[in-house]
């Protein structure tokens, strides 16, 4: 006779583009102001330099990734600038905000997000409705020292709440970070729509 499913023991939400729309558009277009160049320019030296990867990766200190942004564009950049650039970019989506708070209520919830300290350090300034959902169980990929798609990172976060890998399930919108999360034995679930992912928690008894 066949093994039964693991019971799910931990829902692991990603926050960008599932929890929150992320203009990233923006923020960069914030940042170009600052400086006094094109947004694009702004991509091209922060994030197809590498500078955001290592950031989210854990691979600079807050202060480091600050310092970093400040000596490509040739400003000062601060935390209170990132604070500001940041939080422009953010606007919450209600619908799964609320799913992930009815799972919430019968099982355990964290949320993983590739984002480097800043943000950890900032979570209850930019989302505090969040925190109201999550409470402790929010966590950065700079804390692991990798970023999504990496399995490691969902085995790792798995562990830390006592829970085996066929044990947890993580939604992602990105295709890489659900395979990435399959390949780490983790069930997973590309987000696309607030109804689609009802469906998917209904169909898993987890609302």
């Amino acid at each position: 006779m066949a093994n039964s499913p693991s019971p799910i023991r931990l829902v692991i939400f990603d926050m960008d583009d599932v929890l929150l729309h992320y203009d990233v558009q923006a923020r960069q277009s914030a940042i170009a102001r600052m400086a006094g160049i094109e947004p694009e320019e702004v991509a091209r030296r922060i994030w197809d330099s590498g500078i955001e990867d290592a950031a989210d990766a854990g691979r600079l200190s807050a202060q480091a990734y600050l310092d970093a942004v400040a000596a490509t564009l040739g400003i000062p950049f601060g935390e209170d600038d990132w604070l500001r650039t940041r939080g422009l970019a953010m606007t919450l989506t209600p619908d799964t905000i609320g799913l992930a708070a009815e799972v919430a209520r019968r099982t355990p919830v964290a949320l993983l997000t590739n984002n480097g300290h800043l943000m950890k350090t900032h979570f209850d300034t930019l989302v505090p409705e969040l925190r109201a959902v999550f409470g402790p169980n929010m966590h950065v990929a700079a804390e692991f020292g990798t970023k999504k798609p990496d399995p490691a990172i969902f085995r790792r976060l798995a562990a830390l709440y006592g829970a085996a890998p066929e044990q947890a399930v993580m939604i992602d919108d990105k295709e890489a970070n659900t395979a990435g999360a399959l390949d780490a034995g983790l069930l997973a679930h590309r987000f696309r729509a607030a109804g689609e992912l009802d469906a998917y928690l209904r169909a898993h008894s987890l609302i």
